[in-house]
């Protein structure tokens, strides 16, 4: 079916994307009906067309271009509590959630606007001392604010002590997440398909502290057990929040998925071949 409306949020802090942006606007904007995030509004001078990313699905969008990298992506879909499909503009450096390049972009809108599919990626909801935090699409991350300072976690799975890791911090990532920092971390490069969670330290103090994957249906809860430590905890690299000892961080599946648009461009296998090689 053809695609009628759509949503457009670019890096505001880059040149090169907002040209980007404009240019996707003037080739489009005759041939289907375009809102545009605040910030791209205001850089593009067309404050008339400004939906907030969180608004656009009551707005009538069908899915959302983001222009940028990775993280242009994460912060977005943290923004919206039912995410839209997204197409990703690769203005960034590795890009693992950004498909298309600069110079398919014209082509592949074209592509889409005549219809998509899309695939789903899960998520994880998490709680902060019984308060919601924002969803995470690749990984939380608990871990050291002082180089040098080893703090200790007790990790437990559906109310099973799991590990007492005593680590710089661990990563809970999505599939999805697997091929960010996770990764660096040690950790295995898990298929998007695969329902499951991966739980990994960060430089841990014993030989023995490996990294899980887990079912994506668990209820993972980490506990900073060891006072007098400073500690953060950051979502998808974007928001950050100090945590000390006894709080507790609790993982599970989230109810809205990530939605990412289908594109031409190679699968996953051959992403990960050539974005790594």
């Amino acid at each position: 079916m053809k695609v009628k409306k759509i949503g457009i949020v670019s890096r505001y802090d880059n040149l090169e994307a907002l040209e980007m942006a404009g240019t996707i606007l003037q080739t489009f904007e005759k041939k289907v009906e375009i809102v545009l995030s605040p910030k791209t509004a205001e850089h593009l001078g067309k404050s008339n067309l400004a939906v907030p990313v969180e608004n656009m699905r009551s707005a009538g969008a069908e899915f959302v271009i983001s222009i940028g990298g990775d993280g242009t992506v994460l912060r977005n879909i943290s923004k919206m509590e039912d995410p839209l499909p997204v197409l990703g503009i690769n203005m960034g450096t590795l890009g693992f959630l950004v498909d298309v390049q600069p110079g398919e972009a014209i082509t592949a809108i074209e592509d889409v606007l005549r219809g998509f599919t899309y695939t789903e990626r899960s998520r994880l909801d998490v709680s902060f001392n019984a308060e919601t935090l924002p969803p995470a699409t690749n990984e939380v991350v608990l871990i050291t604010a002082r180089p040098a300072k080893i703090l200790t976690f007790r990790v437990s799975l559906d109310e099973s002590l799991m590990e007492v890791i005593r680590a710089d911090g661990v990563v809970i990532a999505t599939p999805t997440g697997s091929t960010a920092y996770a990764m660096s971390a040690g950790g295995p490069i898990v298929d998007p398909r695969v329902n499951a969670t991966l739980i990994v330290p960060l430089a841990p103090f014993k030989l023995s502290a490996r990294p899980w994957v887990v079912p994506a249906a668990s209820t993972i809860k980490v506990e900073m057990i060891i006072p007098e430590k400073e500690a953060v905890i950051v979502i998808d690299g974007q928001h950050s929040y100090s945590i000390k000892a006894n709080d507790v961080v609790t993982l599970t599946r989230a109810k809205n998925p990530a939605r990412f648009v289908s594109s031409s461009v190679n699968g996953f296998y051959e992403k990960v071949q050539s974005k790594l090689a």
